[in-house]
């Protein structure tokens, strides 16, 4: 009976897959690097270009897609028992541990089984309808979460590895591209997050980290470039209050960074 559970869970995760066409894995294999926030406003991003999109945030014991997007309260449950994904703006739908924990602070003291049923559920049951991109938003690291969705979800389009200028953040960097070869899933290529911003007072760029290390990384790892988006604590802001930055403020320079970026994916991910 167990297998045929899981078989049953496997056939629903794949039709519906079926249904969406293109998945974009975003992944660090270092927290603080940004990646929710580049998650986030990819998924905006394409939303406001008429795509039809899905955000997935399957970072079970820290997510922060809801409160990112602005979206409050629970997804509704149908009769049939699915889950009816939240809306986060036109064209935007979105799923998060987040948003179906009873309560926004509580800790989740899971062990592995535990979280590959939860991740199944999401990918089998949240009824998404048709889609053109989902945007997944992995936690940090190559375990659970990102291997399970790897193995599960057909045909993944691709995976953008975000990190940092910092050599630990390079390293980590490396070890997400081997991770993502490993497991078969194309690598769309390394952005390099908060790279410099401008000091307020005397207008001067500063760095915050290391520059340059995301194009090195990329080419000694023969995967694409998709650039360096500054950093700029008006991103930081709007991610706290639920705002979509990259479509606030279109011409501001981590803005126009991320659309360069975001064409390079949907450039590859529709060759």
């Amino acid at each position: 009976m167990h297998n045929v559970h899981v078989d049953h869970r496997a056939s629903l995760i794949k039709e519906n897959m079926a249904r969406v066409k293109h998945k974009i894995l975003v992944m660090s294999n270092k927290g603080g690097v940004g990646k929710s926030t580049v998650a986030v406003n990819f998924a905006a991003l394409l939303a406001s270009r008429g795509y039809k999109t899905g955000l997935v945030d399957i970072d079970i014991h820290g997510p922060s897609v809801g409160r990112m997007t602005g979206v409050e309260g629970r997804p509704h449950e149908t009769e049939g028992g699915l889950i009816e994904p939240l809306e986060a703006a036109p064209n935007l739908k979105l799923i998060s541990m987040g948003t179906v924990m009873q309560a926004a602070d509580a800790p989740v003291v899971w062990r592995g089984p535990m979280k590959l049923t939860a991740l199944k559920q999401f990918l089998s049951d949240v009824r998404w309808g048709d889609l053109d991109m989902l945007v997944i938003d992995a936690p940090p690291g190559t375990g659970d979460e990102p291997l399970t969705i790897c193995q599960l979800i057909p045909e993944m389009s691709g995976a953008v590895v975000v990190t940092t200028g910092q050599a630990v953040a390079l390293l980590d960097s490396r070890k997400a591209i081997n991770f993502l070869k490993a497991v078969g899933v194309p690598v769309l290529g390394v952005l390099e997050n908060m790279t410099a911003f401008n000091c307020p007072h005397c207008a001067k760029e500063i760095n915050l980290f290391k520059t340059g290390g995301g194009g090195r990384a990329a080419s000694e790892m023969s995967v694409p470039f998709l650039g360096s988006v500054p950093f700029d604590p008006a991103m930081v802001d709007a991610g706290d209050e639920g705002r979509f930055y990259a479509v606030e403020k279109p011409e501001a320079p981590p803005s126009v960074a991320l659309r360069a970026a975001l064409d390079r994916v949907l450039e590859a991910v529709k060759k």
